[in-house]
């Protein structure tokens, strides 16, 4: 089917409420891309003359082609959308019912998640579904804080900004079609080198661009003014701020020292615990003399001396006699060397009978002492077998 208004007029009037009708209108649509101005005239048209539920259908078409030409970077219709879409969504908007209302949000709120037009042109479109809301006196939550998405809402200090953002966003919308308008039709006539018609027809024309100029100029006129009106709250909010960073900065020096000032009193009071640690060891906790229990005496340890043996233990004197008895009956004569084997051992026991048991003034006791060596009984003599081996022995060596 070949582009006329007709074939466009019969495409909207078979869309349905389907995604596969609205996907196939879509195409088609987008198919003749260069259409795009004039097709989207005659859906706005259509928009404005149809019912609430065509309306909705309608936004949902123009929801798909827009989203389609972002993703394949086709910018024909969302130029061609944006000085409308506003009035566009505005128009389904007003009058519908609640639950279209809510559909027709939820299209707002997914064109915001994933900026399918710029942010002008979606300031503009939340600006006039609030105007519609406060006129009916019931306010949705969405706008103006988080989009369609909560409970917030604008801060309090910047609502004397709503208005102008607003303002400048019409205004810039309006005088984006007729600067464009104007700067077309000013090439046509006014550049060199161009084909220059009759005098008559250039003179109808040259009047023509007089009037587009002049809308143009009163549009970017009206921009102007709401620009310097929102400068002039920006600058408000601007000095205010100045004041209040000001304060901020003196009360942050404030803490700052009083900061400082604390951690050296802190310091100090560490360093006079130190010092009191050694006297509050000898005192109370509150510097009274410490009245407590002395501790208790060191236990008394027995000596690790032997106990004295009485009569048993020889007194200085007798241990002196002791040593000069050792050392006189030591033999020195080497005869003593020579004598036989049989006088040798009874010598040795003759002198050693009386060997003292310690030396250097210790304990002794004599070994001739009858008393060391207890009873064990009547002597039956010697063993006849060691007799008789004693007796060879020394006949032996003799």
């Amino acid at each position: 089917m070949s582009y006329t208004d007709d074939a466009v007029l019969a495409k909207l009037s078979t869309l349905a409420e389907t995604q596969d009708s609205i996907v196939t209108v879509a195409q088609w649509i987008m198919f003749h891309r260069r259409h795009a101005d004039r097709t989207v005239q005659i859906w706005l048209q259509r928009l404005k003359d149809s019912t609430s539920h065509k309306r909705l259908n309608l936004i949902y078409l123009a929801n798909e082609v827009c989203q389609q030409s972002k993703a394949r970077h086709k910018e024909d219709f969302l130029v061609a959308f944006s000085p409308c879409i506003a009035e566009a969504a505005a128009t389904a908007y007003k009058g519908a019912p609640q639950d279209i209302q809510h559909r027709i949000r939820r299209v707002i709120d997914v064109w915001k998640e994933r900026s399918v037009f710029e942010e002008p042109i979606q300031a503009a479109i939340e600006a006039r579904i609030q105007d519609l809301d406060k006129a009916r006196g019931s306010v949705k939550p969405g706008f103006g804080g988080a989009i369609f998405g909560g409970s917030s809402s604008l801060p309090s200090e910047l609502a004397s900004l709503a208005a102008p953002q607003q303002n400048v966003t019409r205004t810039q919308l309006s005088a984006k079609t007729s600067i464009s308008t104007a700067n077309q039709d000013y090439d046509k006539l006014m550049t060199p080198g161009v084909d220059v018609p009759s005098a008559p027809v250039y003179a109808a024309r040259l009047n023509g661009l007089l009037k587009t100029l002049a809308t143009a100029e009163g549009a970017v006129e009206q921009s102007v003014k709401a620009r310097k009106a929102l400068v002039g709250e920006l600058q408000k909010i601007l000095d205010i701020n100045k004041k209040a960073l000001a304060a901020d900065e003196e009360q942050l020096a404030t803490f700052k020292n009083r900061k400082v000032e604390a951690d050296n009193k802190k310091r100090d009071v560490e360093f006079s615990i130190m010092q009191g640690l050694s006297d509050q060891d000898a005192s109370g906790p509150n510097g009274a003399p410490d009245h407590s229990a002395p501790e208790p005496d060191m236990p008394e340890v027995e000596a690790l001396t032997p106990p004295s043996m009485g009569a048993d233990e020889p007194q200085a004197g007798e241990a002196a006699d002791d040593e000069a008895q050792w050392s006189s009956e030591i033999p020195t004569d080497t005869t003593a060397q020579q004598a036989s084997g049989s006088e040798v051992p009874a010598n040795l026991a003759t002198h050693y009978n009386s060997l003292p048991t310690t030396l250097n003034g210790s304990k002794r006791r004599r070994l001739d002492s009858g008393d060391d060596f207890p009873d064990l009984g009547g002597d039956d003599g010697i063993d006849a077998d060691v007799a008789e081996m004693l007796r060879r022995d020394s006949s032996g060596g003799a």
